[in-house]
């Protein structure tokens, strides 16, 4: 069985460890842990992530945030992968700092990314791990905080925050969805 996990983040150093990267920062602990080496692809990086008898192919799009549907569908189609195995990984502004929250369905909640992945795709019911950047900004600002980098207290936390959406990753390639999020949300 192949999944494709899709980190939503935008391309480039000036966005490396940021808020709205922590798609990319999910999979690149995900592979640091396993060993593995992303490597360029048609709009993005990718690496194979073999567990328990599935192949996790990780996505990190290169097509920036506001295009990422472009690079989930094209590498649906290309590895013939069901749309049930598709889960993708963001930020959210609405829950508190590393909140996870895993749903098999629903609005792109303002997200520029998974609302491009709905325009493609045409779909609202597949897979997203968001993960909660708080809201800790003034009126007018959202663009600054989600671009900007993690506080010291958040930087203390953020290492165990992405060691349980690596696990939720490999919970969700096993379990299946409705058993993870009944083991990862709210926890």
């Amino acid at each position: 069985m192949k999944y494709l996990i899709t980190g939503l983040g935008n391309p480039g150093s000036e966005y490396q460890n940021t808020r709205h990267n922590i798609g990319f920062s999910v999979l690149d602990q995900l592979a640091a842990q396993e060993n593995l080496t992303f490597e360029q692809v048609r709009h993005g990086w990718m690496c194979t992530y073999k567990y328990k008898g599935r192949t996790l192919l990780l996505l990190k799009p290169n097509t920036f945030m506001n295009l990422s549907g472009k690079a989930v569908q094209y590498w649906l189609q290309q590895e013939k992968i069901p749309f049930e195995n598709l889960l993708v990984i963001t930020d959210d502004l609405a829950l508190p700092f590393g909140t996870i929250r895993l749903r098999g369905k629903g609005s792109d909640g303002g997200h520029n990314g998974l609302k491009n992945i709905q325009l493609v795709t045409n779909r609202t019911d597949y897979a997203r791990l968001r993960f909660g950047i708080g809201s800790e900004f003034n009126k007018g600002h959202q663009v600054n905080y989600v671009l900007s980098g993690w506080s010291d207290d958040e930087k203390g936390v953020l290492p165990e925050r992405l060691e349980k959406c690596t696990e939720l990753i490999r919970s969700f390639a096993t379990a299946g969805l409705a058993l993870t999020m009944t083991s990862f949300n709210n926890k």
